[in-house]
């Protein structure tokens, strides 16, 4: 339905951004003003303001990993659910040696599915308000790597 895809770059080691990334429960403290009530390697879950002014009440977040090659990917399916609506993400995250040091993260996400009241929002304005959270969770992630 939507893809989204990009490049982050961390200036510390592939297999401490990959054991950090790789982790759900790391990711989910990832996330901006998410209440985080399940956080562990495989799965997490949470609950924030959704960020569409139309949806209310607390959206929950479920994440799990679906695949991990150690040091090199992960893989997850993230659900959100909102009275009226749900959504499913599949993401992948590819770690390699970035040139001149430190690690490149190639990350890619799909919204693969909607349900309920996101379904008659324009595409555009569901990227942009996605665009806005991937933007936000890459910087507190980068706040958390900090550099050596």
């Amino acid at each position: 339905m939507i893809h989204f895809e990009g490049v982050q770059t961390f200036p510390r080691p592939v297999a401490e951004v990959a054991a950090k990334l790789s982790d759900a429960g790391f990711l989910a403290h990832c996330v901006p003003d998410a209440q985080v009530s399940e956080a562990t390697p495989d799965r997490a879950v949470g609950k924030l303001k959704p960020k569409l002014s139309f949806l209310t009440g607390l959206l929950t977040i479920e994440a799990e990993t679906i695949a991990r090659e150690p040091g090199q990917a992960v893989a997850y399916q993230i659900v959100s659910k909102v009275i009226g609506a749900s959504s499913t993400v599949t993401t992948r995250l590819e770690f390699r040696a970035a040139d001149g040091g430190g690690t490149a993260v190639h990350w890619t996400g799909d919204l693969v599915a909607v349900t309920g009241l996101l379904k008659m929002v324009p595409k555009g304005l569901l990227e942009g308000a996605a665009k806005k959270i991937i933007d936000e969770v890459w910087s507190s992630v980068a706040a958390k790597l900090p550099a050596e």
